[in-house]
Order: structure tokens, then sequence, then C-alpha cells
């Protein structure tokens, strides 16, 4: 049994609609989420991802330490449709309880990778601000890894991270590095 060494859970809630690039996007998560977990095995942390896209948020991988349960249930993660971001964050929401009910002295850090246009059902942009504000309350450490491009930047993410009280890092493009750099910073 460990003793006095609390373990850390990174979630990360992942935008796998078509409205970054998905598909590449996935990638570099499943990469980042893989090297996180080689890190982690020897403090017992754990990894778990949340992607949202179509219409709901779904559980791809729950909290593991074990790479090669997250290898096998990463292999083929679906990606494309509209952005339920709500959905994502009440999702995420939702295990991080369940987690702490499990081991109230695990450590939570939630990484959200969006550009933050949420556009899945009627006030898409307002539903996602209230979730973000229903995470702010329970108290977990945020990031938002913004991937926004183009020349009309919209700023969503920003208001997003304002929201959850979370560190705003703008990426542009989304990277397995710039991914495992920002959780390094944040977990002992």
């Amino acid at each position: 049994m460990r003793e006095g060494r609390e373990a850390n859970l990174v979630l990360f809630c992942v935008d796998a609609s078509g409205s970054m690039a998905a598909r590449k996007r996935m990638t570099q998560v499943k990469t980042a989420i893989l090297s996180l977990l080689l890190d982690a095995y020897r403090r017992r942390d754990k990894v778990s991802l949340v992607t949202f896209r179509g219409a709901e948020a779904t559980v791809a991988l729950p909290p593991t330490g074990s790479v090669e349960v997250a290898a096998r249930l990463l292999d083929e993660l679906p990606a494309g449709g509209r952005t339920p971001l709500a959905e994502g964050l009440v999702e995420a929401g939702r295990l991080l309880v369940r987690e702490r009910v499990r081991d109230p002295r695990m450590r939570p850090l939630l990484v959200v990778v969006t550009d933050g246009r949420a556009t899945a059902g009627a006030d898409a942009v307002g539903r996602s601000l209230i979730a973000a504000d229903h995470l702010a309350r329970l108290g977990v450490s945020a990031v938002v890894i913004d991937g926004e491009t183009g020349p009309l930047r919209l700023g969503l993410a920003a208001a997003l991270a304002d929201r959850l009280v979370a560190d705003h890092v703008p990426v542009g493009e989304v990277s397995a590095e710039t991914l495992t750099a920002a959780v390094r910073g944040r977990v002992a």
C-alpha cells in the first residue's frame, strides 16, 4: 500500500468533431495518452478520455493505468460530425465525481482539447458555458488546449477556460508534445 501519495487522474475531454482536424488530432491525443501512461506507471496515476462528436459524449477510455488497455481501446477512435461541447463537459464532470467517490485522495486534472466552437443542439455555446460553471464548482484543476486556427478567431476556448477557471494554452496545431507538456507541468 502506498502511503502519503495521492494518485493523479488526467482526464482528457477532446473534441472529436469535424470542426478541427479531427483524425490527426485524435492520433496526437492517443500518442499523448500512451506517453503519459508510460510515465505514470511508477506513480500509479491514471489517464482517461472523454470524446464528444455528433450529438453525444462518450467515455472512450475509462480511467486506467494500463498502457495495454489504453492502446486497445484507443485503437480506432471515431471522428467527425457536429460539436456537442456541453455534453462532453457534462460527461467529464460525471466521470470526475464517480472517481472522487472511488478515491477521495485522487487529484484530478481536466484537459479540454477544443476550439470552443460548440455546434450541437440549441444554444450550444451557452450550454457549454453552464457545464463549465458546474465543473468549476467541483474545484477541479483544468487546462484548455485551444486548437482554434484560421484568420477569424472567436476566442471561444479562451472564454471556456475563464469559466472553468482553467489555464488557457493556445496552440493552433494540437500535438502530442504540447499535450504531454501541458500535463507534465501540472502533475507531480
